[in-house]
């Protein structure tokens, strides 16, 4: 939210911002933006002028997660075993989008390109973050180098939307990533 702002603009965007994560966390991506404007007691033109798109919303909503999965990512960039570093965040990768409803679908790369006003913040964001870690696995022979970590973030955007609905949404994503990683042939 720009600093310039007048101060009755900010504390808008502030309960609205406040509203709307809960209500993602109650209804996921899909949260009505009608009942996010009513219960922070301002008009849909103003929620729209602040998120002017459903995804500005919900990138908004998961900036702190973001930057928590980038800070990880570059902790583990120093890690001794390049393999086991990429997999243990591409793990919290998917952890995080199967725990926080609407998170997925704001790294999800659907739909036409998105414009540069409104382009995903948050797949590029993990997308900086994760470089370093696969080049390096890549580098180290521990993964293939035609891997990219947009086809990682899809990986683990494609595992959370079809476990979201899940008794245990977390777990069986959980099963499904390690089922991914280790491959359908049993282990020798």
């Amino acid at each position: 939210m720009p600093d310039h702002q007048r101060a009755d603009a900010r504390r808008n965007y502030t309960r609205i911002l406040a509203v709307a994560e809960e209500e993602v966390a109650t209804h996921g991506a899909d949260a009505s933006l009608e009942q996010i404007a009513r219960t922070a007691g301002v008009g849909s033109a103003t929620v729209r002028r602040h998120f002017p798109t459903r995804r500005a919303l919900l990138e908004a909503v998961s900036r702190k997660r973001i930057e928590a999965l980038s800070d990880r990512a570059r902790d583990l960039t120093g890690a001794d075993d390049s393999r086991a570093a990429l997999l243990e965040w591409l793990g919290d990768v998917v952890a995080y989008c199967a725990s926080a409803r609407g998170l997925a679908a704001t790294l999800a790369y659907d739909g036409p390109p998105p414009d540069p006003v409104h382009d995903n913040a948050c797949s590029a964001a993990l997308e900086e973050a994760g470089v370093p870690l696969l080049r390096r696995a890549a580098r180290d022979g521990a993964v293939a180098a035609d891997v990219t970590v947009a086809d990682l973030i899809t990986l683990a955007v494609g595992i959370a939307l079809a476990t979201e609905h899940h008794p245990d949404p977390a777990a069986r994503a959980d099963r499904l990533f390690r089922l991914t990683v280790a491959g359908l042939s049993p282990q020798r």
